[in-house]
């Protein structure tokens, strides 16, 4: 489930303090890239949000239309249509794409993959696996600690209905991003809250779920949100919400989330990124404080990009770095709308645009592909690369991190 308070509590002050927050780093400031004028690589698109950079081609989806698109040389072509479904989570390996095809109930999701002939096959059930293993089923959402005296209707909630003042987690998929490495697919799956692995022969495992999200309830936010005063003090754990996985020089697995509930600013920034070690399924906090944290992209440095869809002064969207060894993050360049973000040979490219509603909420036609350059000390840089990954971790963790990288 996504968003179980944001009829409820948009616009309340809920929050008093966010229990995973973390001292800014001295390093704050330090090795941050400058960025260069932004450069239309593609335009004319419906919510374009997940893409792929490879050399010389690129691939974007329209998820709201169910598209894959190409864009090679400024040019853009369909390359799959889905209609009635979403498409979703677009990697590449080798001379594979894969991406995810979700129907708009989430009663279906699957990882496909296409050929450079434009074959598209079916790769892995990822609605199965949600169905039957259910990785956060477990986990308790909402109120945790009440006293059996503080009694807490349900409020209205969303189109799921009302939400109870605690709850496990649902039967739920929604395959929002997905990176392909050697021997394994990984999925952020934003219905399930976690990551997800698919070996080569399309079985697929739970490699991390996503820690709950902590945020004391204020008498202000209690009122806001309809609750009773006897919830003041205490702290509602809000759905993780991964919307991308990216590789880190570490051999980690960085991690974009939102926020259950308002995903918006309006019970503060909460965005926040993080790491999964493969083989553990272990997750650390890297940075918080993001506003709307919709795709980020990690440098063989360690420095990390994330597209915040209402980051900025005005809530219209930015780009922000985090610094190896910072836990906030700079803004970079304010861009409008952003979602997707990939790293490619010194250039960010960003999904702009993306969701930019109409009179009658509807979203428009009108996202990009840009281009940002950046500039600076160690900033012409590239991903990681994981076929050249050995050069960046030491010997002793190497065999260990990538057992469970490629192979667990």
């Amino acid at each position: 489930m996504k968003s179980p308070l944001v009829a409820a509590v948009a616009g309340a002050t809920l929050v008093a303090s966010v229990a995973m927050a973390a001292p800014a780093s001295a390093q704050q400031n330090a090795g941050i890239p400058t960025a260069g004028s932004p450069e239309t690589v593609a335009d004319g698109l419906l919510t374009p949000l997940s893409l792929e950079v490879d050399p010389g081609v690129s691939y974007v989806t329209q998820n709201f239309t169910g598209t894959l698109t190409e864009v090679r040389r400024h040019r853009t072509t369909d390359v799959y249509t889905s209609a009635g479904n979403e498409v979703s989570a677009v990697s590449s390996r080798g001379h594979t794409v894969y991406f995810a095809e979700t129907a708009m109930d989430h009663s279906s999701a699957t990882l496909m993959a296409m050929n450079p002939r434009g074959d598209v096959w079916t790769f892995a059930d990822l609605y199965q696996h949600e169905n039957t293993q259910n990785p956060d089923g477990d986990v308790t959402y909402g109120f945790r600690d009440l006293p059996d005296s503080c009694v807490v209707p349900p409020t209205e909630g969303g189109p799921e209905g009302p939400v109870p003042a605690s709850y496990t987690g649902i039967v739920d998929t929604h395959p929002y991003s997905s990176l392909a490495l050697p021997h394994s697919i990984y999925v952020a799956d934003a219905g399930a809250n976690a990551i997800l692995r698919v070996d080569d022969h399309g079985n697929v495992t739970t490699t991390a779920v996503l820690p709950a999200l902590p945020l004391e309830v204020t008498a202000e936010g209690a009122a806001g949100a309809g609750f009773p005063s006897c919830t003041v003090g205490h702290s509602y754990w809000f759905e993780p919400v991964p919307t991308d996985v990216e590789l880190g020089p570490d051999g980690w697995l960085y991690v974009s989330l939102l926020p259950g509930g308002p995903e918006d600013p309006s019970l503060g920034a909460r965005g926040a990124v993080v790491k999964v070690n493969p083989a553990t399924g272990d997750v650390e906090q890297v940075a918080q404080g993001f506003a709307g944290a919709t795709g980020l992209a990690v440098s063989v440095s360690g420095t990390v990009y994330v597209a915040e869809l209402f980051g900025g002064q005005d809530g219209s969207g930015q780009v922000s770095v985090v610094a190896p060894g910072a836990s906030t993050g700079t803004p970079l360049i304010a861009l409008p709308s952003p979602a997707a973000i990939e790293l490619s040979k010194g250039t960010l490219y960003v999904t702009t645009n993306s969701f930019v509603p109409d009179e009658n909420g509807a979203p428009q036609p009108i996202g990009e592909v840009t281009a940002v350059p950046l500039s600076g000390h160690n900033h012409a840089e590239d991903a990681v690369d994981p076929g050249h990954l050995a050069r960046w971790l030491g010997a002793a963790i190497r065999a260990a991190v990538m057992n469970g990288l490629f192979n667990h």
